[in-house]
């Protein structure tokens, strides 16, 4: 697809962000997204258009439902920088 992307692997146009390109960058990593990893997603991009910020991870293990050990588990890293990265978020800064 040859998304243009930051050095970071962030969209450098978030506003095209669909699932598929979701997917595709994911694949562009080596990644392959559970439909797990999707839902997380899709709730943290929910959060951020209603609150216009990144949550961080406490706030988001409690509105996703998930322990914060199952998603760093899960993620294999710090959940929230893949997550917004395959969200079409803004780069979380700080201790997400």
């Amino acid at each position: 697809m040859g998304l243009e992307r930051t050095g970071n692997g962030y969209l450098v146009d978030p506003t095209i962000w669909t699932q598929d390109i979701m997917h595709e960058m994911a694949k562009e990593d080596d990644i392959e997204l559970t439909e797990s990893m999707v839902n997380q997603i899709l709730v943290a991009k929910e959060y951020f258009e209603e609150n216009s910020s990144v949550p961080p991870i406490r706030t988001f293990a409690k509105v996703v439902g998930i322990d914060k050990k199952i998603l760093f588990k899960e993620w294999l890293t710090g959940p929230m920088k893949p997550i917004t990265k395959y969200g079409g978020m803004p780069q979380p800064t700080g201790c997400v």
